[in-house]
């Protein structure tokens, strides 16, 4: 049976604070990043995560290596008050963020094009239409 986890980093990035959630099912890791603004209160990010986690864009699955170990109670407090101290986030997050980054990069690159297309074949057929409109009365 697969193990589903989740995880929700929160770090300062000149000048907004940012939350990146990690979500692992079937052993693939997909990120999610949101900014916060101003620093989040423990009951903000409670009200966030009720309100939004569903709505959430999650990047691309990307492969990850999943652990099976049991902690040590004591352990896992001493690691959780570590990941606090730390700044920035995993790399295989960071990954998965890119990923998203350039696949969203790509579809508004490929959005913009079409719409340019669109207009220029406007502009022609406007150009064509008055040309007909000039030759009419001769």
């Amino acid at each position: 049976m697969d193990r589903v986890s989740g995880k929700l980093t929160i770090y300062f990035e000149d000048p907004f604070w940012v939350g990146v959630f990690e979500r692992i099912e079937n052993r693939k890791l997909s990120v999610a990043k949101v900014t916060f603004g101003v620093e989040p209160k423990d009951y903000d990010v409670l009200e966030f995560i009720n309100r939004n986690y569903y709505h959430l864009q999650f990047s691309p699955a990307v492969e990850t290596v999943v652990k099976d170990t049991k902690k040590n109670p004591k352990r896992a407090q001493r690691d959780a008050k570590k990941q606090t101290m730390e700044t920035g986030i995993g790399t295989k997050s960071q990954q998965a963020l890119k990923l998203q980054q350039e696949q969203n990069k790509l579809a508004r690159k490929e959005r913009s094009k079409k719409e340019r297309e669109e207009e220029s074949d406007r502009l022609f057929e406007m150009k064509q239409q008055k040309k007909k409109e000039k030759h009419k009365g001769h």
